[in-house]
């Protein structure tokens, strides 16, 4: 089934969108589904709403206190506070997080951790998969790369399916995954 449509000229939204998709890698058959970990999510969303706390309440007793109330320790002491946080968050950003899109782990303790990228004036999209055992031995470490036009239509309709099997060709526990959804799907068409 296609969505909604997405400017074809907008990397960042047809990224966006196709970083989207990966919730798909939840709803696989229950041996080969991955139950997903938020944990740099939830970081980065901690430590930046906490810095726009600071910022807007430091902002609020501003404008109730008057301009003198600036040259308080409180104010310097927030202030401190905030650009600590966002050099904190910057750092998450760029070195933790580094364009992670998924990140979960199977019932039997297998993980996987999805990173994509593209660059600038390039209609490619880029992955870095890192699948590992429970002990964290990798098993799998690959970067692929396929346009975008592989999983949408000329006027931006994304078609999920193209991107389930190209990611099926290029990483061995989709494979398995999608075998096990064709046998599944055959077994009820009969």
């Amino acid at each position: 089934m296609a969505s909604s449509k997405v400017p074809v000229y907008s990397l960042n939204d047809l990224k966006n969108t196709t970083d989207d998709a990966f919730t798909y890698l939840v709803r696989l058959p229950s041996q080969y589904a991955f139950k997903r970990n938020n944990t740099t999510t939830d970081v980065r969303l901690i430590v930046g709403y906490t810095a726009v706390i600071i910022a807007g309440v430091t902002f609020y007793l501003d404008r109730q206190l008057g301009w003198e109330a600036t040259e308080a320790a409180w104010v310097k002491a927030a202030v401190v506070a905030y650009f600590t946080l966002n050099s904190i968050l910057t750092f998450w950003i760029w070195a933790v997080d580094a364009g992670e899109v998924f990140k979960g782990e199977r019932k039997s303790g297998e993980r996987i951790t999805i990173k994509s990228s593209t660059q600038k004036h390039s209609p490619l999209y880029k992955l870095k998969i890192t699948y590992a055992d429970k002990s964290g031995k990798v098993i799998q470490h690959k970067e692929i790369e396929a346009p975008f036009t592989v999983w949408f239509s000329s006027e931006g309709v994304f078609h999920p399916e193209p991107l389930r099997k190209w990611l099926a060709s290029e990483i061995e526990i989709l494979s398995e995954a999608e075998k096990e959804i064709i046998q599944e799907t055959k077994g009820k068409t009969k």
